[in-house]
């Protein structure tokens, strides 16, 4: 990535010197008289716009290629690979195609854009839990995600929140942004060129793709991910499911994860279950909701989920919501409730297997038909 941000700046530099060396020359010997100050620091601001203005336009070039042409795609995408290495196991890249394709069949549903610009998308090396969507659509998925996480519908809901991010050109918008407030800050001293320069040169070097979303753009892509998995069949309680994963391992300090997905600037994690929380108990027409692992039908006590080897009573009450509310909004809660062996039905839908520790089957079946 660096290598193509110095690209971005060698060409924004040739711009930026033609500029300025145009100016240099109708500007007059240096020596001036203190009335006349003044004139020149309006010449050297002048000089200053100009030179900035060239060189926020030969950036902008350079990652509009990197964002909408397939050369720069491409490029993109190998440099990444390069610099991030790929995992070419088997398994983990079946997983991974079958829930893109699935998820992108969601995006098409509410965005027909998508399919005018493919994602670009990789298993890195990296075993840490994270994923990251930028320009271009080029996308990149730890193995650390995939080896600490094993749900397909939480890690979709994962990537969903990374192709909101692609969707809404978020990498471009927060990049150039930066880009701005590197120029504006440079403003007044460029004409001195030298260090001053070199300076910027260097900070926009320094830039990190994926590190540029506002807590606006976290929401939105929040709530995208949720309608992307809406029109999937995946459970749309993962998205709640994941984030209250998030809070507990990283209360549990196990992993860095507050820092990489709830920085100071961002939305922390409560706050995006609780919005996710919320969605569900919209989504079923306002019958289903959760708290504290303790699900409601209509405001009545169904039951308050058991912890499984995997999952917490909250992680795993996200889920049994999920189902409620599909439920819910499909129409299934028509049905009467019922259980095939150990899994609760409401219709076709199903609301929830059994684990150690959860009431009977026909306690739960009884008190679902009696509330619904």
């Amino acid at each position: 990535m660096k290598a193509i941000i110095k690209r971005l700046w060698k060409k924004a530099a040739a711009a930026l010197t033609a500029c300025a060396v145009g100016l240099i020359l109708a500007t007059p010997a240096p020596m001036v008289s203190t009335a006349e100050a003044g004139l020149g620091e309006a010449i050297g601001v002048a000089v200053s716009v100009g030179q900035m203005a060239a060189q926020r336009n030969a950036i902008k070039k350079e990652i509009n290629e990197l964002e909408n042409t397939e050369e720069g795609r491409y490029e993109l995408f190998n440099q990444f690979k390069e610099k991030y290495g790929v995992n070419n196991d088997y398994y983990l890249n079946n997983k991974m195609d079958s829930i893109i394709a699935n998820l992108v069949k969601g995006v098409n549903t509410i965005d027909p854009s998508v399919a005018d610009k493919s994602y670009l998308w990789f298993i890195n090396n990296d075993e840490s839990i994270n994923a990251f969507c930028t320009l271009g659509h080029v996308m990149s998925i730890n193995t650390g995600l995939l080896t600490h996480f094993t749900n397909d519908d939480e890690i979709a809901a994962v990537i969903g929140h990374e192709m909101g991010h692609g969707q809404k050109g978020h990498a471009k918008k927060g990049i150039m942004k930066q880009v701005d407030t590197i120029i504006a800050l440079s403003a007044g001293v460029a004409v001195a060129g030298g260090s001053a320069l070199t300076n910027l040169a260097a900070n926009i070097a320094n830039m990190h793709i994926n590190a540029h979303a506002t807590k606006k753009d976290e929401w939105e892509a929040d709530n995208l991910a949720f309608e992307y998995i809406k029109h999937t069949n995946y459970n749309p309680g993962a998205c709640a499911a994941i984030q209250q994963k998030f809070i507990e391992l990283g209360a549990s300090k196990s992993s860095a994860l507050e820092s990489i997905f709830s920085p100071s600037d961002h939305p922390n994690s409560e706050a995006r279950r609780d919005n996710y929380l919320k969605k569900l108990t919209e989504y079923s027409g306002g019958h289903v909701s959760m708290k504290n692992g303790t699900v409601s039908i209509n405001k009545k006590y169904f039951t308050t989920v058991a912890e499984s080897g995997s999952m917490s009573s909250m992680e795993r009450a996200c889920f049994v919501l999920g189902n409620l509310a599909a439920a819910y909004n499909n129409g299934h809660n028509k049905s009467d409730a019922y259980v095939s062996g150990n899994t609760i039905y409401l219709g076709a839908q199903p609301i929830m297997t059994l684990e150690s520790g959860d009431e009977s089957a026909q306690v739960l079946v009884e008190r679902l038909n009696s509330i619904k």
